[in-house]
């Protein structure tokens, strides 16, 4: 579910979209352009919005929080997996995350995609690309903590709207509204949970 998302916008448009104020670590690798999972071999890293105190800061962070889960040869034998999507919000893991807002993060968004069901006529299923066309830039609900290599982030899905739905029928990410952001990063978990919602579907344009 959403294992590929895109960030094309410039460090300095970021600042302005979530009022990030100057002066900042110039990154000179930035934009990635399509952002993919981490692995165990190879970090892959995005950048997130984290709440310092009063302000916002930019930080840069693998995308996969890593979990022990059992062998499926030998339970007692314990692997890392990485999880990009977080659905499960009763997880005790997860949880703790949710339940602290320095631990919750902004994942800034330009497009994300989705494949389709069907495999075309080359026999691979098509990628789809997701956006909203009134935000250039816009954000997923986030969630992060640190790891024994870096910091390591995730981001919450919900059921899919009717624009996702037909191509990707289990899940879509959670896209928070530009007034909720500050309430994301700062407010108590319990009065967050009406957030984990489909973004509107006549508010996205999905591409080919």
């Amino acid at each position: 579910m959403c294992n590929r998302y895109r960030m094309t916008a410039k460090e300095a448009d970021l600042a302005v979209t979530f009022g990030i104020r100057p002066p900042y670590e110039r990154d000179e690798e930035y934009p990635v352009g399509d952002i993919f999972p981490t692995g165990k071999k190879t970090p892959f890293y995005g950048k997130v919005i984290v709440q310092d105190g009063g302000e916002r800061k930019l930080e840069r962070m693998e995308w996969g929080v890593p979990t022990q889960v059992p062998s499926a040869r030998d339970p007692a034998v314990k692997l890392t997996k990485y999880v990009t999507n977080v659905r499960n919000l009763n997880s005790s893991f997860w949880r703790s995350m949710l339940m602290t807002p320095a631990r919750r993060c902004l994942v800034p968004v330009t497009a994300f995609s989705e494949y389709g069901l069907a495999p075309g006529e080359d026999g691979k299923k098509p990628l789809h690309w997701f956006d909203v066309p009134s935000r250039p830039i816009f954000a997923f609900a986030g969630i992060w903590r640190p790891t024994e290599r870096d910091n390591a982030y995730g981001f919450l899905t919900t059921e899919p709207n009717a624009i996702v739905a037909p191509i990707h029928p289990k899940a879509m990410p959670v896209i928070l509204h530009d007034e909720d952001y500050d309430r994301w990063l700062t407010a108590p978990w319990d009065e967050l949970t009406e957030l984990a919602a489909p973004y509107p579907s006549q508010l996205m344009q999905v591409r080919s």
